[in-house]
Protein backbone atom coordinates (compact mmCIF):
# COMPACT_ATOMS: atom_id res chain seq x y z
CA UNK A 1 0.00 0.00 0.00
CA UNK A 2 1.12 3.60 -0.86
CA UNK A 3 0.30 6.76 1.41
CA UNK A 4 0.00 9.77 -0.60
CA UNK A 5 1.51 13.21 0.63
CA UNK A 6 2.82 16.24 -1.37
CA UNK A 7 6.03 15.52 -2.63
CA UNK A 8 9.54 17.50 -3.58
CA UNK A 9 10.87 14.91 -5.21
CA UNK A 10 14.76 13.85 -4.83
CA UNK A 11 17.73 15.46 -5.11
CA UNK A 12 19.38 13.26 -7.49
CA UNK A 13 16.11 13.54 -10.03
CA UNK A 14 16.06 17.93 -9.48
CA UNK A 15 19.09 19.38 -8.10
CA UNK A 16 19.76 19.93 -4.49
CA UNK A 17 18.97 23.82 -5.10
CA UNK A 18 15.85 22.99 -6.71
CA UNK A 19 14.90 20.43 -4.12
CA UNK A 20 15.18 22.60 -1.73
CA UNK A 21 13.21 25.09 -3.56
CA UNK A 22 9.91 23.09 -4.28
CA UNK A 23 7.20 22.96 -1.67
CA UNK A 24 8.42 20.80 1.08
CA UNK A 25 4.20 19.51 1.57
CA UNK A 26 4.41 18.38 -2.34
CA UNK A 27 6.20 15.26 -0.82
CA UNK A 28 5.46 11.83 -1.51
CA UNK A 29 4.77 9.91 1.54
CA UNK A 30 4.52 6.76 -0.39
CA UNK A 31 6.21 3.90 0.80
CA UNK A 32 5.21 0.13 1.55
CA UNK A 33 3.29 0.12 5.02
CA UNK A 34 5.91 -2.25 6.86
CA UNK A 35 9.25 0.06 5.78
CA UNK A 36 6.94 3.00 6.64
CA UNK A 37 6.74 1.37 10.02
CA UNK A 38 10.07 0.73 10.66
CA UNK A 39 11.50 3.64 9.30
CA UNK A 40 9.39 6.66 9.69
CA UNK A 41 8.57 8.41 13.06
CA UNK A 42 5.90 11.08 13.75
CA UNK A 43 7.23 14.16 14.83
CA UNK A 44 5.00 15.47 17.83
CA UNK A 45 6.00 19.13 16.57
CA UNK A 46 5.64 19.09 12.91
CA UNK A 47 2.10 17.76 13.76
CA UNK A 48 1.08 20.47 16.56
CA UNK A 49 2.02 23.30 14.28
CA UNK A 50 0.25 21.24 11.06
CA UNK A 51 -2.89 20.99 13.08
CA UNK A 52 -2.56 24.52 14.62
CA UNK A 53 -1.99 25.58 10.49
CA UNK A 54 -4.82 24.17 9.16
CA UNK A 55 -7.07 25.71 11.88
CA UNK A 56 -5.87 29.16 10.36
CA UNK A 57 -6.42 28.22 6.91
CA UNK A 58 -10.17 27.07 8.50
CA UNK A 59 -10.32 30.89 9.85
CA UNK A 60 -9.79 32.42 6.37
CA UNK A 61 -12.55 30.72 5.06
CA UNK A 62 -15.03 31.43 8.02
CA UNK A 63 -15.30 34.07 9.25
CA UNK A 64 -12.72 35.42 7.40
CA UNK A 65 -13.56 35.69 3.54
CA UNK A 66 -17.46 35.30 4.26
CA UNK A 67 -16.90 38.98 5.98
CA UNK A 68 -14.05 40.10 3.55
CA UNK A 69 -16.72 39.20 0.84
CA UNK A 70 -20.05 40.16 2.87
CA UNK A 71 -18.61 43.53 3.50
CA UNK A 72 -18.17 44.06 -0.11
CA UNK A 73 -21.36 43.55 -1.47
CA UNK A 74 -24.88 45.86 -0.97
CA UNK A 75 -26.94 45.08 2.46
CA UNK A 76 -29.90 43.13 0.77
CA UNK A 77 -26.93 40.43 -0.07
CA UNK A 78 -25.19 40.49 3.27
CA UNK A 79 -26.95 36.68 4.22
CA UNK A 80 -26.51 35.84 0.85
CA UNK A 81 -22.65 35.84 0.77
CA UNK A 82 -22.47 34.61 4.42
CA UNK A 83 -24.28 31.17 3.26
CA UNK A 84 -22.50 30.48 0.15
CA UNK A 85 -19.73 30.98 1.64
CA UNK A 86 -20.45 28.62 4.14
CA UNK A 87 -22.19 25.75 2.52
CA UNK A 88 -19.77 25.92 -0.41
CA UNK A 89 -16.75 25.35 2.07
CA UNK A 90 -18.91 22.52 4.06
CA UNK A 91 -19.62 20.99 0.62
CA UNK A 92 -16.13 21.04 -0.64
CA UNK A 93 -14.82 19.28 2.69
CA UNK A 94 -17.68 16.86 2.07
CA UNK A 95 -16.44 16.01 -1.34
CA UNK A 96 -12.71 15.62 -0.25
CA UNK A 97 -13.39 12.93 1.92
CA UNK A 98 -15.44 10.71 -0.58
CA UNK A 99 -13.35 10.89 -3.60
CA UNK A 100 -11.34 14.63 -3.57
CA UNK A 101 -8.23 13.15 -1.64
CA UNK A 102 -8.04 10.05 -3.80
CA UNK A 103 -7.87 11.64 -6.68
CA UNK A 104 -5.00 14.44 -6.01
CA UNK A 105 -2.97 12.33 -4.13
CA UNK A 106 -3.55 8.75 -4.60
CA UNK A 107 -1.36 7.17 -7.39
CA UNK A 108 0.91 8.65 -9.69
CA UNK A 109 -0.45 9.83 -12.92
CA UNK A 110 0.44 12.85 -14.65
CA UNK A 111 -3.05 14.73 -14.72
CA UNK A 112 -4.99 12.46 -11.85
CA UNK A 113 -4.81 10.32 -8.99
CA UNK A 114 -6.48 7.31 -8.86
CA UNK A 115 -9.27 5.72 -6.78
CA UNK A 116 -7.61 3.99 -4.11
CA UNK A 117 -8.33 5.98 -1.17
CA UNK A 118 -11.83 6.70 -2.09
CA UNK A 119 -13.65 7.98 0.97
CA UNK A 120 -10.02 7.55 2.59
CA UNK A 121 -10.14 3.98 2.08
CA UNK A 122 -6.57 2.34 4.17
CA UNK A 123 -6.19 6.18 5.82
CA UNK A 124 -6.32 5.47 9.51
CA UNK A 125 -4.90 6.93 12.89
CA UNK A 126 -1.90 4.98 12.07
CA UNK A 127 -0.66 5.56 8.49
CA UNK A 128 1.81 8.43 8.02
CA UNK A 129 2.69 11.35 5.58
CA UNK A 130 6.05 12.45 4.67
CA UNK A 131 7.22 15.79 5.66
CA UNK A 132 10.91 17.66 3.88
CA UNK A 133 13.07 15.37 6.30
CA UNK A 134 13.53 12.05 5.80
CA UNK A 135 12.15 9.34 7.56
CA UNK A 136 9.90 11.94 9.60
CA UNK A 137 6.22 12.42 9.10
CA UNK A 138 2.65 13.50 10.54
CA UNK A 139 -0.53 11.56 10.58
CA UNK A 140 -2.18 11.24 7.16
CA UNK A 141 -5.07 12.27 8.80
CA UNK A 142 -3.75 15.56 9.37
CA UNK A 143 -2.20 15.95 6.07
CA UNK A 144 -6.01 15.33 4.78
CA UNK A 145 -7.34 17.62 6.70
CA UNK A 146 -4.69 20.55 5.46
CA UNK A 147 -5.62 20.07 2.37
CA UNK A 148 -9.22 19.77 2.74
CA UNK A 149 -9.10 23.29 3.52
CA UNK A 150 -7.43 24.22 0.24
CA UNK A 151 -10.08 22.84 -1.45
CA UNK A 152 -12.58 24.63 0.68
CA UNK A 153 -10.90 27.94 0.42
CA UNK A 154 -10.47 27.91 -3.48
CA UNK A 155 -13.75 27.28 -4.30
CA UNK A 156 -15.15 29.77 -2.18
CA UNK A 157 -12.71 32.24 -3.54
CA UNK A 158 -14.81 31.82 -7.11
CA UNK A 159 -18.15 33.08 -5.09
CA UNK A 160 -16.26 36.55 -5.11
CA UNK A 161 -16.68 37.16 -8.69
CA UNK A 162 -20.21 36.09 -9.30
CA UNK A 163 -22.03 37.89 -6.17
CA UNK A 164 -25.32 39.30 -6.25
CA UNK A 165 -26.87 37.26 -9.08
CA UNK A 166 -25.49 33.59 -8.63
CA UNK A 167 -28.31 30.86 -7.47
CA UNK A 168 -27.44 29.20 -4.47
CA UNK A 169 -28.57 25.64 -5.24
CA UNK A 170 -26.14 26.73 -8.77
CA UNK A 171 -23.58 27.17 -6.49
CA UNK A 172 -23.47 23.99 -4.88
CA UNK A 173 -23.80 21.65 -8.30
CA UNK A 174 -20.81 24.02 -9.82
CA UNK A 175 -18.87 23.29 -6.79
CA UNK A 176 -19.41 19.70 -7.03
CA UNK A 177 -18.44 19.81 -10.85
CA UNK A 178 -15.93 22.54 -10.56
CA UNK A 179 -13.91 20.53 -7.81
CA UNK A 180 -13.98 17.03 -9.65
CA UNK A 181 -12.52 18.23 -12.81
CA UNK A 182 -10.34 21.25 -12.38
CA UNK A 183 -9.24 21.51 -8.37
CA UNK A 184 -8.63 17.72 -8.07
CA UNK A 185 -6.68 17.05 -11.33
CA UNK A 186 -4.74 20.56 -11.07
CA UNK A 187 -3.91 19.63 -7.54
CA UNK A 188 -2.43 16.26 -8.79
CA UNK A 189 -0.61 18.14 -11.77
CA UNK A 190 1.49 20.41 -9.29
CA UNK A 191 1.93 19.19 -5.84
CA UNK A 192 1.88 14.76 -6.49
CA UNK A 193 5.10 12.71 -7.58
CA UNK A 194 4.18 11.57 -11.23
CA UNK A 195 2.21 15.09 -11.53
CA UNK A 196 2.70 17.01 -15.19
CA UNK A 197 4.16 20.20 -13.55
CA UNK A 198 5.54 19.06 -10.59
CA UNK A 199 7.53 16.80 -12.99
CA UNK A 200 8.50 19.76 -15.05
CA UNK A 201 9.93 21.41 -11.95
CA UNK A 202 7.20 23.98 -11.66
CA UNK A 203 7.64 26.01 -8.53
CA UNK A 204 4.51 26.85 -6.45
CA UNK A 205 5.11 26.28 -2.69
CA UNK A 206 1.84 27.24 -1.38
CA UNK A 207 -0.82 27.54 -4.48
CA UNK A 208 -0.05 30.44 -7.15
CA UNK A 209 -1.74 27.82 -9.57
CA UNK A 210 -3.97 25.24 -7.86
CA UNK A 211 -5.39 28.11 -5.59
CA UNK A 212 -5.55 31.60 -7.22
CA UNK A 213 -4.73 31.36 -10.91
CA UNK A 214 -7.40 28.74 -10.68
CA UNK A 215 -9.74 30.28 -8.78
CA UNK A 216 -9.53 33.84 -10.51
CA UNK A 217 -9.95 32.07 -14.30
CA UNK A 218 -13.26 30.45 -13.06
CA UNK A 219 -14.57 33.36 -11.36
CA UNK A 220 -13.97 35.23 -15.02
CA UNK A 221 -15.86 32.53 -17.03
CA UNK A 222 -18.50 32.77 -14.38
CA UNK A 223 -18.80 36.53 -14.52
CA UNK A 224 -19.03 36.22 -18.34
CA UNK A 225 -21.41 33.48 -18.44
CA UNK A 226 -23.46 35.12 -15.79
CA UNK A 227 -23.21 38.63 -17.91
CA UNK A 228 -23.23 41.55 -15.79
CA UNK A 229 -25.58 42.69 -12.85
CA UNK A 230 -28.60 44.67 -13.64
CA UNK A 231 -27.90 48.13 -13.37
CA UNK A 232 -24.00 47.17 -13.40
CA UNK A 233 -22.20 50.85 -13.97
CA UNK A 234 -25.52 52.71 -13.94
CA UNK A 235 -26.48 52.35 -9.98
CA UNK A 236 -24.13 52.76 -7.34
CA UNK A 237 -22.75 49.27 -5.42
CA UNK A 238 -20.88 50.54 -3.22
CA UNK A 239 -19.54 48.12 -0.04
CA UNK A 240 -22.02 48.20 2.22
CA UNK A 241 -19.50 47.70 5.41
CA UNK A 242 -15.77 48.25 4.84
CA UNK A 243 -15.84 47.78 8.44
CA UNK A 244 -16.29 44.20 8.17
CA UNK A 245 -14.49 43.67 4.90
CA UNK A 246 -11.27 44.97 6.84
CA UNK A 247 -12.55 42.64 9.96
CA UNK A 248 -12.47 39.83 6.96
CA UNK A 249 -9.09 40.81 5.70
CA UNK A 250 -7.11 40.86 8.84
CA UNK A 251 -8.40 37.07 9.49
CA UNK A 252 -7.34 36.58 6.09
CA UNK A 253 -4.22 37.81 6.86
CA UNK A 254 -4.00 36.09 9.69
CA UNK A 255 -4.91 32.71 8.20
CA UNK A 256 -2.83 33.06 5.56
CA UNK A 257 0.72 31.71 7.77
CA UNK A 258 -1.28 28.95 8.24
CA UNK A 259 -1.54 28.95 4.08
CA UNK A 260 2.15 29.43 3.48
CA UNK A 261 4.38 28.31 6.67
CA UNK A 262 1.88 25.51 6.78
CA UNK A 263 2.91 24.68 3.42
CA UNK A 264 6.53 23.56 4.84
CA UNK A 265 4.86 20.77 6.74
CA UNK A 266 7.19 21.25 9.28
CA UNK A 267 7.97 23.78 12.27
CA UNK A 268 11.24 24.36 10.47
CA UNK A 269 12.87 26.98 8.94
CA UNK A 270 11.59 26.40 5.88
CA UNK A 271 7.85 27.70 7.70
CA UNK A 272 9.72 30.64 9.32
CA UNK A 273 11.10 31.55 5.57
CA UNK A 274 7.41 30.99 4.43
CA UNK A 275 6.11 33.32 7.60
CA UNK A 276 8.47 36.39 7.26
CA UNK A 277 7.61 36.60 3.92
CA UNK A 278 3.46 36.38 4.15
CA UNK A 279 4.49 39.11 6.52
CA UNK A 280 6.33 41.46 4.51
CA UNK A 281 5.10 41.29 1.01
CA UNK A 282 1.84 42.08 2.33
CA UNK A 283 2.74 45.08 3.79
CA UNK A 284 4.39 45.97 0.88
CA UNK A 285 1.65 45.59 -1.19
CA UNK A 286 -0.75 47.45 1.18
CA UNK A 287 1.58 50.43 0.66
CA UNK A 288 1.94 50.02 -2.99
CA UNK A 289 -1.97 50.13 -3.63
CA UNK A 290 -2.56 53.23 -1.25
CA UNK A 291 0.42 54.92 -3.10
CA UNK A 292 -0.99 53.95 -6.27
CA UNK A 293 -4.21 55.66 -5.61
CA UNK A 294 -2.33 58.94 -4.54
CA UNK A 295 -0.84 58.54 -8.23
CA UNK A 296 -3.50 58.40 -9.95
CA UNK A 297 -5.22 61.60 -8.02
CA UNK A 298 -7.18 59.81 -5.70
CA UNK A 299 -7.10 59.76 -1.99
CA UNK A 300 -5.72 56.05 -0.25
CA UNK A 301 -8.62 54.27 0.97
CA UNK A 302 -9.20 51.62 3.47
CA UNK A 303 -10.87 49.11 0.24
CA UNK A 304 -7.63 49.86 -1.48
CA UNK A 305 -5.40 49.26 1.25
CA UNK A 306 -7.29 45.78 2.17
CA UNK A 307 -7.18 44.99 -1.61
CA UNK A 308 -3.66 45.42 -1.70
CA UNK A 309 -3.04 43.10 1.25
CA UNK A 310 -5.12 40.24 -0.59
CA UNK A 311 -3.45 41.01 -3.99
CA UNK A 312 0.26 40.49 -1.55
CA UNK A 313 -0.71 37.41 -0.29
CA UNK A 314 -1.92 35.88 -3.59
CA UNK A 315 1.23 36.85 -5.24
CA UNK A 316 3.66 35.22 -2.62
CA UNK A 317 1.84 32.75 -2.01
CA UNK A 318 3.17 30.40 -4.73
CA UNK A 319 6.89 32.17 -3.71
CA UNK A 320 6.74 32.37 0.20
CA UNK A 321 9.47 29.14 0.23
CA UNK A 322 10.74 29.99 -2.49
CA UNK A 323 12.33 33.97 -1.73
CA UNK A 324 14.03 35.94 0.30
CA UNK A 325 12.69 38.95 2.47
CA UNK A 326 13.47 41.16 -0.16
CA UNK A 327 12.47 39.78 -3.47
CA UNK A 328 8.84 39.07 -1.59
CA UNK A 329 8.85 42.54 -0.64
CA UNK A 330 9.41 43.68 -4.48
CA UNK A 331 7.05 41.18 -5.59
CA UNK A 332 4.13 42.04 -3.21
CA UNK A 333 4.60 45.69 -4.30
CA UNK A 334 4.35 45.12 -7.98
CA UNK A 335 1.78 42.42 -7.83
CA UNK A 336 -0.75 45.15 -5.96
CA UNK A 337 0.53 47.96 -8.75
CA UNK A 338 -0.58 45.36 -11.50
CA UNK A 339 -4.01 44.21 -9.93
CA UNK A 340 -4.79 48.13 -8.89
CA UNK A 341 -4.40 48.82 -12.50
CA UNK A 342 -6.54 45.96 -13.77
CA UNK A 343 -9.04 46.88 -11.50
CA UNK A 344 -9.34 50.52 -11.75
CA UNK A 345 -8.58 50.79 -15.46
CA UNK A 346 -8.91 47.79 -17.37
CA UNK A 347 -11.95 46.55 -15.96
CA UNK A 348 -14.01 49.10 -16.27
CA UNK A 349 -12.76 49.83 -19.70
CA UNK A 350 -13.93 45.93 -20.65
CA UNK A 351 -16.93 46.16 -18.90
CA UNK A 352 -16.13 43.18 -16.85
CA UNK A 353 -18.78 43.11 -13.64
CA UNK A 354 -16.29 40.54 -11.97
CA UNK A 355 -17.96 41.76 -8.96
CA UNK A 356 -15.48 41.53 -5.93
CA UNK A 357 -12.53 40.96 -7.67
CA UNK A 358 -11.81 37.44 -7.80
CA UNK A 359 -10.30 37.52 -11.02
CA UNK A 360 -8.93 40.83 -10.78
CA UNK A 361 -6.73 40.00 -7.59
CA UNK A 362 -6.61 36.54 -7.57
CA UNK A 363 -6.55 35.47 -11.09
CA UNK A 364 -4.13 38.41 -11.86
CA UNK A 365 -2.16 38.56 -8.53
CA UNK A 366 -1.86 34.49 -9.55
CA UNK A 367 -0.28 35.14 -12.19
CA UNK A 368 2.27 37.67 -11.49
CA UNK A 369 3.24 35.93 -8.07
CA UNK A 370 3.81 32.47 -10.35
CA UNK A 371 5.97 34.13 -12.91
CA UNK A 372 7.32 36.44 -10.56
CA UNK A 373 8.80 33.39 -8.13
CA UNK A 374 11.34 32.61 -10.56
CA UNK A 375 12.93 35.88 -10.04
CA UNK A 376 12.30 35.72 -6.37
CA UNK A 377 14.73 32.20 -6.64
CA UNK A 378 17.66 34.52 -7.64
CA UNK A 379 20.38 34.97 -4.89
CA UNK A 380 20.89 38.53 -5.58
CA UNK A 381 17.49 38.63 -4.07
CA UNK A 382 17.90 37.13 -1.59
CA UNK A 383 16.25 33.95 -2.84
CA UNK A 384 17.56 29.91 -2.26
CA UNK A 385 18.91 29.27 -6.02
CA UNK A 386 22.18 28.68 -6.31
CA UNK A 387 25.00 30.81 -7.99
CA UNK A 388 24.65 28.57 -11.36
CA UNK A 389 20.60 28.86 -10.98
CA UNK A 390 19.27 29.53 -14.81
CA UNK A 391 16.40 31.95 -14.22
CA UNK A 392 15.76 31.70 -17.71
CA UNK A 393 14.79 28.07 -18.08
CA UNK A 394 12.88 28.53 -14.81
CA UNK A 395 10.98 31.74 -16.02
CA UNK A 396 9.73 29.58 -19.25
CA UNK A 397 9.04 26.72 -16.69
CA UNK A 398 6.87 29.05 -14.84
CA UNK A 399 5.19 30.32 -18.04
CA UNK A 400 3.96 27.06 -19.06
CA UNK A 401 2.76 26.22 -16.16
CA UNK A 402 0.43 29.54 -15.84
CA UNK A 403 -0.74 28.84 -19.34
CA UNK A 404 -1.70 25.21 -18.74
CA UNK A 405 -3.66 26.50 -15.64
CA UNK A 406 -5.37 29.14 -16.99
CA UNK A 407 -6.79 26.91 -19.69
CA UNK A 408 -7.08 23.86 -17.73
CA UNK A 409 -9.21 26.30 -15.31
CA UNK A 410 -11.12 28.02 -18.18
CA UNK A 411 -12.51 24.99 -20.07
CA UNK A 412 -12.87 22.77 -16.85
CA UNK A 413 -14.64 25.86 -15.28
CA UNK A 414 -17.16 26.97 -18.49
CA UNK A 415 -18.15 23.33 -18.63
CA UNK A 416 -19.14 23.31 -14.96
CA UNK A 417 -20.87 26.84 -15.54
CA UNK A 418 -22.89 24.67 -18.85
CA UNK A 419 -24.12 21.79 -17.01
CA UNK A 420 -25.49 24.00 -13.81
CA UNK A 421 -27.09 26.65 -16.78
CA UNK A 422 -28.68 23.99 -18.70
CA UNK A 423 -30.07 22.01 -15.87
CA UNK A 424 -30.67 23.62 -12.81
CA UNK A 425 -29.78 28.07 -13.67
CA UNK A 426 -27.07 29.76 -12.76
CA UNK A 427 -28.84 32.96 -12.45
CA UNK A 428 -31.69 34.59 -10.16
CA UNK A 429 -34.55 36.34 -11.54
CA UNK A 430 -34.24 39.88 -11.89
CA UNK A 431 -37.09 40.30 -9.43
CA UNK A 432 -34.99 38.59 -7.03
CA UNK A 433 -32.15 40.40 -8.08
CA UNK A 434 -33.74 43.33 -7.24
CA UNK A 435 -34.91 42.35 -4.27
CA UNK A 436 -32.38 41.02 -2.70
CA UNK A 437 -30.61 37.58 -3.00
CA UNK A 438 -31.06 37.51 1.47
CA UNK A 439 -34.83 37.72 0.75
CA UNK A 440 -35.45 36.08 -2.41
CA UNK A 441 -32.55 33.22 -1.70
CA UNK A 442 -32.70 32.30 1.83
CA UNK A 443 -35.88 34.11 3.20
CA UNK A 444 -33.84 36.01 5.65
CA UNK A 445 -32.11 39.62 6.09
CA UNK A 446 -28.45 40.18 7.48
CA UNK A 447 -29.69 43.16 9.32
CA UNK A 448 -33.51 43.34 11.18
CA UNK A 449 -34.14 46.81 11.52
Amino acid sequence: MKLSGKVIGTAAALGATLFAALPAWAQDAAAPAAEAAAEVTVNKGDTAWMMVATVLVMMMIVPGLALFYGGLVRTKNMLSMLTQVLCVAALAMIIWVFWGYSLAFSGEGAFIGDTAKLFLSGVTSETTAATFTDGVAIPEFVFVAFQMTFAAITTTLILGGLAERFKFNGALLFAVIWLTIVYFPMAHMVWATGGYLFEMGALDFAGGTVVHINAGIAALVGALMLGQRTGYQKEIMAPHSLTMTLIGAGLLWVGWFGFNAGSALEANGSAALAMINTFVATAAAVLAWVFAEKAAGHKGSLLGAASGAIAGLVAVTPAAGNSGPIGAIILGAVASVVCFFFVTVLKPKLKLDDSLDAFGIHGVGGIVGSIGTAFTMLPALGGPGAEDYALGSQIGIQVLAVVIAVAWSAIGSAIAFAIVKFTIGIRVTEEVEREGLDLGEHGERAYNY
